[in-house]
């Protein structure tokens, strides 16, 4: 195991050399096991050197194909790429697929978390059987595209005991699918005291804070101030992410707290804060059902501008102060600070400029999908919304394009210049769907929102939307977890074990 921690070492460092009196390897031996890495060893000398990396493709092996991200449209992409072609490699900080329709209902026991995290392996099963094809725990930290080289470091979540080492990719076609983060308008005290809802450990988090306020609650001596805010439940931003955990959030206080925590059931209470209209994207008679309904279920609704963010309170723009417990923020996502950092051209909003063909254009071989990305003004189109169905379809556009390419032949880096790429990425909006609680939700199937078209609301809505992200859930095996948990949930109510 010491000979592979100096193996595995940030390529700044020079060399390492290893002995044992009770080992004896031979380096020849030690570059056979490495053979798909680059090494600066020599076969005359017994020194390893650091680990450095995946070198550029042979003759004799597959293209590369590097996919920098987990979400929607870089597992869409992995999903559907020809592997007779291709090797794959992912690069993300997290070995799953996030179910994002779905997470808010983890936060509060209707779903458990294994429900909406389907593992890449299962997603790309040549991950992990294919030679050439791998998955890394790490970060992208940079992108060298004059020399087809990716940049990595690998994830230690902040462990002392493990120390983060840098390495390289070489690769001939590289998919950007690195998402955005959550926006904060730059708000003082928002990263440090509000939880985002955009990851399995973000429902986690809401999940414990919210049932350890409800038991210190209930301990003797807290004054009624102080249960009154620990039981606030504070939710920023209208969108359909904040309508539905806030939905979710009602419907757990008056089926679940009530019955368990009959002593403090009067304090707790919810409030979602929006700056203009909630559901913004919904038909008006859709929205002003959903406001209707979460009044009935007693979420307070607010409308204001965060201006700051304490650990106890946060102020709005007129000065209103309003103390919480809980805190989550849901106000829309923006490019992140690696997508900012990157040395590519950009599309109105910072994000990654690509063209018709989800191509970046200034550079050989780097596609760009999902929240990451944009139109450039130069092609005339209007900047996608970062929606998980729009990143769902330029992943199953962008694979259907490179197995075209790698059968023409065009597979390795810059053998695809002059070729003909066939029609370009054309997205068709499906419509749009939100749950608000008590057995009702929305569904809006018009193209815009100029455009006529269907729009449902209340129980046949909340059918009609669950069987639809039923059969969306990526594996059989979460279908089955869902459609249990579900059920489990309805029969005896939601699990409030605090693990």
């Amino acid at each position: 195991m010491s000979l592979f921690k100096h193996l595995l070492r940030n390529p700044t460092a020079k060399s390492y050399s290893y002995s044992s009196p009770s080992i004896i390897m031979p380096s020849n031996l030690i570059l056979t096991c490495l053979s798909h890495f680059t090494t600066d060893a020599s076969p005359s000398t017994v020194q390893v050197t650091q680990y450095s990396g995946l070198g550029p493709t042979k003759a004799n092996e597959k293209p590369r194909v590097v996919v920098l991200g987990s979400g929607w449209a870089g597992c869409r992409l992995m999903k559907g790429i020809d592997t007779s072609l291709y090797d794959v490699v992912c690069v993300s900080p997290r070995n799953h697929m996030v179910f994002t329709p779905l997470l808010a209902s983890t936060c509060v026991g209707t779903l458990e978390f294994r429900s909406v995290a389907e593992p890449i392996a299962r997603i790309q099963p040549a991950i992990s059987r294919e030679p050439g094809s791998y998955f890394f725990l790490s970060h992208c930290a940079g992108i060298d595209t004059d020399n087809h080289v990716v940049h990595c470091e690998t994830v230690t979540d902040e462990l002392r005991t493990l120390e983060p080492w840098k390495f390289k990719i070489s690769y001939d076609k590289l998919v950007i699918a690195l998402g955005a983060e959550a926006s904060t308008f730059g708000i003082h005290g928002v990263k440090e005291n509000a939880i985002f809802l955009r990851e399995v450990h973000h429902a986690q988090e809401i999940r414990r804070k919210l049932l350890l306020n409800l038991m210190m609650s209930d301990v003797p001596g807290i004054s009624e101030e102080e249960k009154s805010r620990l039981l606030h439940c504070v939710v920023v931003g209208g969108g359909p992410t904040g309508v539905e955990f806030s939905g979710e959030l009602s419907d757990f206080i008056m089926r679940d707290v009530r019955q368990r925590y009959s002593h403090v059931k009067d304090y707790i209470h919810v409030t979602l804060i929006e700056a203009n209209e909630i559901l913004s994207s919904f038909d008006d008679r859709l929205r002003h059902y959903a406001t209707k309904q979460l009044s009935k279920s007693g979420v307070r609704l607010v409308r204001g501008i965060v201006k700051d963010v304490d650990s106890q309170k946060l102020i709005l723009n007129d000065g209103t102060e309003v103390p919480y417990g809980l805190l989550v923020w849901s106000t829309g996502v923006g490019p992140s600070t690696l997508v900012k950092s990157l040395d590519l051209p950009k599309s109105p909003g910072g994000r990654i400029g690509i063209d018709e063909w989800l191509r970046v254009p200034s550079v050989q071989d780097v596609f760009a999908v999902g929240d990451c990305s944009g139109y450039l003004e130069s092609t005339g189109k209007t900047v996608l919304p970062a929606l998980a169905q729009v990143a769902e379809r330029q992943g199953k556009y962008l694979f259907s394009l490179l197995n075209r390419i790698g059968k023409a032949g065009g597979g390795r880096a810059n053998s695809a210049k002059d070729m003909e790429l066939g029609d370009p990425f054309v997205y068709r909006h499906l419509g749009s769907m939100a749950t608000i609680g008590r057995y009702k939700a929305l569904v809006d199937l018009r193209q815009n929102k100029e455009s006529k078209g269907l729009s449902l609301a209340g129980f046949l809505s909340w059918l009609v939307w669950r069987s639809a992200y039923l059969t969306r859930v990526v594996s059989w095996r979460n279908r089955f977890y869902v459609a249990v948990n579900w059920a489990t949930t309805f029969v005896f109510g939601r699990d409030i074990s605090r693990i």
